[in-house]
């Protein structure tokens, strides 16, 4: 008789395994990646190596040692946890907090929870976050994008155009620009043009639905659409926030997370717009010119709420 085997989510029912869509997603984020390498050069290099070389090494180290159970380290987790942290880190930051930012968020976001599967929290996102807080310098130095650029933590810095809306300063790069990723920021969310070419992959590979990054968008390009009528002085244009920051990388790969997001079309919804909300308003309103990492954890934590109270009646359930 076969034994009734149940496992954590992320539940994939398509025939498709665990490995298959983490490469899946590595691949729509290479576009993204190509761009970051094009404009800071050997940083990226450098703090996309650390990143994903140390993810693999700590999940492999925590679960030989402290686990002691099956090593899934060969799933593609953890190495895309570790792309997806240097996604989120300026190209310039110190190696040495790369490595933290790693260990948070394998060891304390991912692992301490019995590993994947079970994180309530992206673990990509409480690693920087972790490091947003605890080294804030370093977190908002951002460099200079300089085609092909040789140097590392020696970059020339410039602001970011949440930045210069925040404080009011400097001379935005037009829309073009901030399509293309002309401008200071993270290394992996500085083009729309390259993250809206994973978002279709993605979808026609059918690794995500549009339910999410679609919520997302249309919800902070109508919340700040509004803002913006209101007082324009104050308050960018809807598409400047869409393209700016790290709004478009985190509504496609990183609120799109199988395990921390809602199971169903309608929670998926709520939790998009949720996010879109959220972001709009630190955005606007608090003490940090960007929203998304915070609104996406916020978020994370309502995701069983979600998942509880908003799901499909059950077959031969009477409606009521």
């Amino acid at each position: 008789m076969d034994k009734l085997i149940i496992s954590p989510a992320p539940h994939i029912h398509s025939g498709d395994s665990v490995s298959k869509n983490m490469t899946g997603v590595i691949v729509a984020l290479v576009p993204a990646l190509l761009v970051g390498f094009y404009y800071f050069g050997l940083g990226s290099l450098i703090v996309t190596a650390t990143a994903i070389i140390s993810c693999i090494i700590f999940e492999y180290l925590i679960q030989r040692f402290m686990l002691k159970g099956e090593n899934s380290v060969m799933d593609g987790s953890a190495a895309l946890t570790g792309l997806l942290l240097a996604m989120n880190l300026p190209s310039n930051i110190p190696v040495w907090m790369v490595i933290i930012g790693s260990l948070v968020a394998i060891g304390i976001a991912k692992m301490s929870f019995g590993g994947l599967g079970n994180n309530p929290f992206n673990p990509a996102l409480v690693g920087r976050v972790f490091l947003l807080i605890s080294f804030p310098v370093a977190m908002t130095t951002w460099p200079k994008p300089v085609p092909f650029n040789p140097s590392y933590l020696d970059a020339v810095t410039a602001a970011t155009p949440l930045e210069m809306i925040k404080g009011h300063f400097g001379e935005m790069p037009g829309l073009k620009d901030l399509f293309l990723g002309n401008m200071g920021g993270s290394l992996g969310e500085i083009s729309a043009l390259a993250l809206l070419i994973g978002l279709v992959y993605l979808l026609v590979k059918k690794i995500i639905s549009w339910h999410i990054p679609v919520s997302i968008l249309v919800t902070v390009f109508i919340f700040s659409g509004i803002m913006h009528l209101a007082n324009p002085e104050v308050y960018a244009a809807p598409l400047v926030h869409l393209f700016t920051g790290g709004l478009m990388l985190g509504a496609i790969f990183m609120a799109t997370d199988y395990v921390t997001s809602p199971m169903n079309p309608r929670g998926m919804l709520i939790y998009g717009v949720g996010i879109g909300i959220i972001t709009v308003v630190i955005r606007a309103f608090g003490a940090y010119p960007e929203g998304v990492s915070f609104a996406i954890l916020i978020m994370n934590g309502f995701t069983p709420l979600i998942n509880t109270y908003i799901k499909p009646k059950r077959f031969g359930e009477k409606i009521k």
